[in-house]
């Protein structure tokens, strides 16, 4: 990619969404076409910071600036082609297929002004599994395809959601959307079908091969999990692994692996390196290839398979505040994660990752002075700048 040193560059944290007396804008995913060098910023534009208040689903594309290290956008426009009658919009979970250069954005649609909460508490779902997609970069939508008859077990779940956060393509061709859901699991009353269960989130993914049309749902990991975000990566035999990371109701995160490219996942051994903030929160990953100790990245990394993670979370257990970044060399091990590297003190919340080649990485996160709802920014940083950061 040719990028500037990150000697002569600061990390930038710039606005792409700002929130205003009219609109709040919440829940980042970012997705970086390498091909055309293109960032997609999606968000949810809401009448209040409440989640029953979102109307549309937004988006912003930009280019780097090399020179400053900057990202230039186009400006906001609204996803007219998410909305559909009385359903909001919900969740953007964008991810790109290579071959056919198509850029599916899925996305739940939820009935009304329904909450998460009334649903979990009535065990009955108002939302469904949605995707459209674009050839253009954004300029034209598809219509709506709903998957939410064809996956049988959604009729036994009280909610569910995609995402929030990007999607990947492993290296074979398969495309796997992160997902949880409130499966059934015990006792409590169904207002819908007048049966009584008892519901727990799981989190899961949505996956289609490679040759595939069809979309499956793969198993759900055994711990109580939430949100979660996965990324590829190679072991030391070059063996394709899929890593999951999950928000969970303790505190800490919840971590799983998967050698069946996303389809059955295994946690792994809590140990206690990445914290859990209040009553969770959503983080990003991303996978990459190893980099080198020199000051400069070398070129030919970007032909290496991806060997490493980075990880972003608020780093606070009280309450969603200073942004970390953390680095494992060693995806298979928990406890291979280094101390944080704080990239925004003060209020942050949901954040998406995006590896750009080089060494270097862009942060869209939710910040603010005083409230996390403020904005929606991103920020350019290095290896590098991890490297010495998470060393301080």
């Amino acid at each position: 990619m040719g990028c500037t040193s990150s000697s002569s560059v600061q990390p930038q944290n710039q606005t792409v969404f700002k929130s205003d007396c009219k609109w709040v804008y919440r829940i980042p995913a970012l997705l970086y076409e390498k091909e055309s060098e293109t960032f997609f910023a999606f968000a949810e534009e809401r009448r209040t910071p409440d989640d029953s208040s979102t109307k549309h689903l937004v988006m912003n594309t930009g280019k780097l600036k090399k020179d400053s290290m900057t990202i230039e956008w186009s400006g906001l426009k609204v996803v007219e082609e998410a909305n559909h009658g009385c359903y909001r919009p919900m969740n953007p979970c964008p991810v790109y297929e290579k071959t056919s250069k198509t850029l599916f954005l899925f996305f739940i649609r939820v009935k009304c002004t329904v909450s998460e909460r009334w649903q979990i508490h009535w065990g009955c779902n108002k939302a469904r599994l949605c995707y459209i997609t674009t050839n253009d970069g954004g300029q034209s939508w598809s219509a709506i395809t709903d998957l939410t008859a064809e996956l049988k077990e959604i009729q036994s779940w009280a909610t569910f959601a995609v995402g929030p956060g990007h999607g990947l393509q492993t290296d074979d061709g398969r495309l796997i959307v992160p997902m949880y859901a409130y499966a059934s699991s015990g006792s409590s009353y169904c207002l819908c079908c007048y049966r009584r269960s008892k519901v727990t989130p799981h989190a899961l993914s949505l996956y289609r091969e490679a040759s595939g049309e069809k979309w499956k749902l793969g198993k759900m990991l055994e711990n109580e999990t939430l949100e979660c975000v996965m990324a590829e990566f190679f072991d030391d035999a070059e063996k394709s692994n899929i890593y999951c990371n999950a928000r969970s109701k303790g505190g800490y995160r919840v971590e799983a692996l998967d050698k069946n490219v996303g389809a059955d996942f295994i946690t792994l051994p809590p140990a206690e390196k990445l914290v859990e903030t209040g009553g969770g929160c959503q983080g990003s990953v991303v996978s990459f290839p190893a980099q080198s100790d020199e000051s400069q990245a070398d070129d030919d990394l970007s032909k290496k398979p991806n060997k490493w993670l980075l990880f972003t979370h608020p780093s606070e257990q009280l309450k969603r505040t200073d942004l970390g970044v953390y680095l494992n060399k060693l995806p298979s091990d928990p406890n291979s994660w280094s101390k944080r590297w704080i990239i925004n003190p003060g209020p942050s919340a949901y954040s998406d990752l995006a590896y750009i080649g080089d060494g270097w990485f862009v942060c869209l996160m939710e910040c603010g002075e005083e409230e996390i709802t403020e904005r929606i920014a991103y920020k350019i940083f290095s290896y590098n700048e991890v490297k010495q950061g998470i060393e301080e």
